[in-house]
């Protein structure tokens, strides 16, 4: 496992993370808890040392799965959690006072805490972020509180999908560490705006969405089905799959001896922009662990790959 520096927190964390929305359960159909803490524990062993998850991730489960895992484990594990909107709204809408009051930021964090067994927070996030609220300093002023009193070592934000500008004035105000963004083979659209910004403040760059959702794994067909209640049946409703299955095949013509699987090329692609920190595919089996894993002992894509995934790129949003 190879390591990268989270911007200005200075921790050195593995650039393969753990996205944890999965094993919540709540809205990913299918996981088991006792083979999500052998996912986690694999993970760890194959060097992995960061962790994301979220309070509304199966309203808390996905975060008490996780401090049931962490006192079983004697390495350094940084974990990253998320405040949810106050409306339930995502993307984010309405006022500040509406999505981030200060009461709802300070019980959150708390009932984090106790969900995940923890004395301190390593990174606490925003689960949205609007432009708007640029300027408006109550969010930032109860985060710097919760950092001095000892409740949070770091802060940032997740930026709504598909819209890495929104965040390019935040980062360059220096109100935040991090921030976590959607970034795939489909959607480059943060190596724009956003990853420069990054680079400029010296704010981490954690990568989400990897997979597009399982997309870029090759999984998906036009024949698919997922369980009763799973979301992926919105996200890939009507003739999504067709339209994903078609642009996949084009994707598995650049397979060869540089990368052999759809998974590799989509974590090797995040990988190979400086500025990313870490990305972090859900894996609710060991096996998708030690794949996923097994990447960071990759070298870099060769700028000619890069070059031809260019053509890849695919402006869409399915979250709608």
């Amino acid at each position: 496992m190879q390591y990268r520096t989270l911007g200005r927190t200075g921790f050195e964390v593995s650039e393969i993370g753990y996205g944890a929305w999965g094993i919540g359960k709540q809205m990913w159909r299918g996981a088991d808890d006792s083979e999500s803490l052998r996912a986690l524990h694999l993970a760890v062993d194959r060097g992995l040392n960061f962790i994301d998850t979220a309070l509304v991730y199966g309203d808390g489960h996905s975060e008490r799965l996780i401090g049931e895992f962490l006192p079983e484990r004697s390495e350094r594990i940084y974990v990253a959690t998320k405040v949810p909107p106050a409306n339930f709204q995502w993307p984010a809408r309405g006022s500040l006072p509406e999505v981030f009051p200060e009461r709802h930021i300070r019980e959150s964090t708390e009932t984090s805490l106790r969900n995940l067994k923890l004395e301190r927070i390593d990174l606490q996030q925003l689960h949205v972020w609007n432009p708007d609220w640029l300027g408006q300093d109550d969010w930032h002023r109860t985060l710097e509180d919760l950092r001095s009193s000892g409740k949070v070592s770091w802060f940032g934000v997740s930026v709504n999908d598909h819209q890495p500008e929104s965040a390019v004035a935040l980062v360059r105000s220096g109100q935040v560490d991090t921030v976590q963004v959607i970034y795939n083979v489909f959607d480059q659209k943060p190596e724009e705006d956003l990853f420069p910004a990054c680079r400029e403040q010296n704010v981490g760059v954690i990568v989400r969405v990897p997979f597009d959702e399982g997309a870029l794994t090759g999984a998906i067909t036009p024949e698919t089905t997922f369980p009763k209640k799973d979301w992926r049946n919105h996200y890939f409703k009507g003739d999504r799959k067709e339209q994903v299955h078609r642009r996949v095949r084009k994707l598995e013509q650049l397979l060869g001896d540089e990368a052999k699987t759809l998974p590799e090329l989509a974590l090797r692609f995040c990988l190979h922009d400086p500025a990313v920190s870490t990305v972090i595919p859900g894996m609710r089996s060991p096996d998708h662990v030690e794949s996923n894993t097994a990447v960071s002992d990759q070298p870099p894509l060769s700028p000619g790959l890069i070059e031809k995934l260019r053509a890849h790129r695919w402006e869409k949003n399915f979250y709608p």
